[in-house]
């Protein structure tokens, strides 16, 4: 990572090739690294299957859900959660406490491309397993095609974006390396539980699910189901777009004005 601005300094004059040089760098740290790897590429796939027998003892049927339009969404949105937010919060930590970020504002590149270059390899992985993912889960659960497929891409391009700036934002928070196992816990506990990965909002209880409807990751699953399903109204449509882009542009300016680029102590 050190490297990168006197290897790439003379080639990188525009902000895609910038950050493209640092996407690479931080490729391969991401390929050195096993224990991130695991939780990026392994529990993403894993933890599906063990919704899948829990999903069916449940009522789907009376909410208009099946087992697939279930676990399909659950599958993305688990991926979005370790392989882009809970990864990316111990990428931007490491990288902090190393003084790597903090050589890198000393050269061509901005605040901005520093972040969205070392998030690049996390998210292209995020989107790469999501479609997977989704694919799989097609075949094997026998989930028809989206109807309104262009909702379930908007869910995930946002949840992409989202889950990006989350992670800065956490950084910020984050003091060492080994804590940043443990800052991601309490967003990633609060969003399987409560934003309909593991849940289904429509089975939870009438008081309890307009506050579930309020958290960070709850829109996106609902573009998500609701391209899959078909039974998103457009004012529900839009209702869960203008969430995602609040907390979004909430999360962006949090990193703004908190993310801490040299080490804290």
């Amino acid at each position: 990572m050190s490297g990168i601005r006197g290897a790439s300094g003379a080639a990188a004059t525009t902000p895609w090739s910038r950050m493209a040089a640092l996407a690479r760098a931080e490729l391969t740290l991401l390929g050195r690294s096993k224990g991130t790897l695991f939780a990026v590429l392994f529990v993403p796939a894993v933890l599906p299957l063990s919704l899948h027998s829990a999903l069916e003892e449940m009522e789907l049927g009376e909410a208009g859900l099946t087992v697939g339009t279930v676990v399909l969404p659950a599958a993305i949105g688990f991926s979005l959660l370790f392989a882009v937010y809970g990864a990316l919060v111990g990428v931007f930590v490491a990288r902090r406490e190393e003084l790597v970020l903090k050589r890198l504002r000393t050269g061509e590149l901005r605040d901005a491309e520093i972040l969205a270059g070392s998030a690049l390899p996390a998210g292209a992985t995020g989107l790469v397993q999501s479609l997977l993912l989704a694919v799989g889960c097609t075949v094997l659960l026998d989930v028809p095609a989206p109807p309104a497929a262009h909702l379930a891409v908007a869910g995930v391009l946002l949840g992409l974006v989202m889950c990006g700036a989350l992670a800065a934002v956490t950084a910020g928070f984050t003091r060492t390396s080994e804590s940043a196992q443990v800052t991601p816990m309490p967003l990633l506990l609060v969003s399987m539980l409560g934003s309909g990965v593991s849940i289904p909002l429509e089975v939870l209880p009438d008081r309890l699910a307009p506050v579930c409807r309020a958290l960070p990751l709850t829109p996106v699953i609902t573009l998500v189901r609701g391209g899959w399903t078909g039974n998103l109204t457009a004012t529900e449509a839009l209702g869960a777009l203008v969430t995602a882009l609040a907390w979004t542009v909430a999360a962006v300016f949090a990193v703004r004005r908190w993310f801490r680029w040299e080490p804290r102590r």
